[in-house]
């Protein structure tokens, strides 16, 4: 009896090291998981300055393409499925006037893929607006005035 209560206590313990050693396994190869800020210091410079210039109108941030963009293909819709657009303009019935991109460092040698993301939008009839840098309200003011959202449209015309 008392040698079964060991071997029970022995396959216990066995099984509560395995176990903890699976914890500590899949989180090495998961990694930590840890929050993080929506916007980066820039995107929310441009954020502010977007919502000051565009006075009336929505200024959406961090956009999931899959809320821009439809399809029936899968093949096309994985070549959207995980892009974000960094702003997204919008009258007060939600109608996209423009899309903002808010290119940094991180855009650098990455110019053919810019051009993709861009076409996917554009070719859906989106107005796409890509800057270097915080632009001054005056020419948020202007590429974002109705007359040129409504020539934009009409012409569809890209900007910057």
């Amino acid at each position: 009896m008392k040698l079964l209560f060991l071997l029970m206590v022995l396959v216990l313990l066995s099984a509560a090291v395995a176990l903890q050693r699976g914890r500590k396994n899949a989180t090495k190869t998961r990694g930590a998981i840890l929050k993080k800020n929506v916007l980066t210091n820039r995107e929310q410079s441009m954020y502010f300055r977007l919502h000051e210039a565009l006075e009336g109108r929505i200024v959406l941030a961090q956009v999931a393409f899959s809320a821009l963009l439809k399809t029936s293909s899968r093949q096309d819709r994985n070549r959207f499925d995980r892009k974000v657009a960094d702003f997204v303009i919008c009258n007060k019935t939600f109608e996209v006037l423009a899309i903002i991109e808010l290119d940094d460092a991180s855009h650098k040698n990455r110019e053919a893929q810019d051009r993709e993301r861009e076409l996917l939008l554009t070719d859906a009839g989106y107005r796409v607006i890509r800057y270097r840098n915080v632009p001054d309200i005056d020419i948020l003011k202007n590429d974002l005035s109705e007359s040129s959202v409504v020539a934009a449209i009409e012409t569809g015309m890209r900007l910057k």
